[in-house]
């Protein structure tokens, strides 16, 4: 079984209104094949025979269609005390997801919700995974999770919720590049987020956190964004259009790659990214 660090990301699922149409749209953009779950209302996504995600059939309409991620545990319990003192919320208390582990939802102090996974049987993803416990190695294979991003209006508050509760050492990034907002010019507030023992900057970067500006509407929540690993970020972007989804923000140039930003064709936002390794 694969073994990940503590507080590094280990899965990721989405919630939506028609199970059967994701399959086909997800199936259809990353080739995933699935895998029933016992009879619950979810599947199993596999690329290459290995766990990548789920896709879940939403128990009530007026949840989000949205994808979530979740973070690594060694002790489920002591990580929702921690997030109670440092200013989350706990949204759903820890439970047991069958012999698979215990599942908790939390939302740090500007209100992005994230998942909590104590892994029994089930570590996590079968593709994207540290190599060591201290490690925290990415891989970048194509229909696999990637990275994940969490967009917030306070960052003040959040930086060090993330740093005391996940242990999370911080590198920031100000510069002036090209934001999901579709301003080149934006002043880009960036902070990547390295394991607790491992020397922070992008070589160690697990996730990270950035800034809803004003170019952003103003109903639109803190939340995260979460990453899947592609070889033509072009070719994404529009077959994603072909299967009935819509690009939300174009394939640009980032210092890792090329990323776009898309939703799926029930309304679920993720992006990909061609990492550089990937390019041609």
């Amino acid at each position: 079984m694969a073994v990940f660090a503590h507080s590094a990301p280990c899965w990721a699922d989405v919630q939506l209104s028609d199970l059967e149409a994701g399959k086909r749209f997800y199936g259809g953009l990353f080739g995933w094949t699935f895998r029933a779950g016992d009879g619950m209302p979810f599947a199993d996504a596999l690329s290459d025979g290995r766990l990548v995600a789920a896709l879940a059939a939403k128990k009530d309409g007026r949840m989000p269609t949205a994808w979530g991620v979740y973070f690594a545990t060694d002790d489920i319990r002591a990580t929702v005390a921690a997030i109670r003192e440092h200013g989350g919320q706990i949204i759903t208390d820890p439970v047991r997801a069958g012999r698979a582990g215990i599942v908790a939802q939390a939302a740090d102090p500007g209100g992005a919700v994230f998942g909590l996974w104590q892994p029994e049987e089930r570590a996590g993803f079968g593709l994207w995974q540290p190599e060591e416990r201290a490690g925290f190695e990415k891989q970048n294979d194509p229909a696999s999770f990637c990275w994940t991003e969490v967009y917030t209006r306070q960052p003040d508050k959040v930086d060090p919720f993330y740093e005391k509760v996940f242990g999370f050492h911080g590198t920031d990034l100000d510069e002036t590049g090209h934001d999901i907002s579709g301003d080149s010019e934006a002043l880009v507030d960036f902070r990547m987020w390295s394991p607790e023992g491992a020397e922070p900057g992008p070589d160690t970067a697990v996730g990270g956190r950035s800034v809803i500006t004003d170019a952003f509407p103003a109903e639109m929540p803190s939340y995260f964004l979460v990453y899947f690993a592609v070889a033509d970020c072009d070719a994404a972007a529009e077959l994603a259009v072909r299967l009935g989804g819509r690009v939300a923000q174009p394939p640009f140039d980032i210092p890792s790659g090329r990323m776009a930003v898309l939703h799926d064709d029930q309304g679920a936002a993720f992006a990909v990214l061609q990492p550089d390794e990937l390019r041609p």
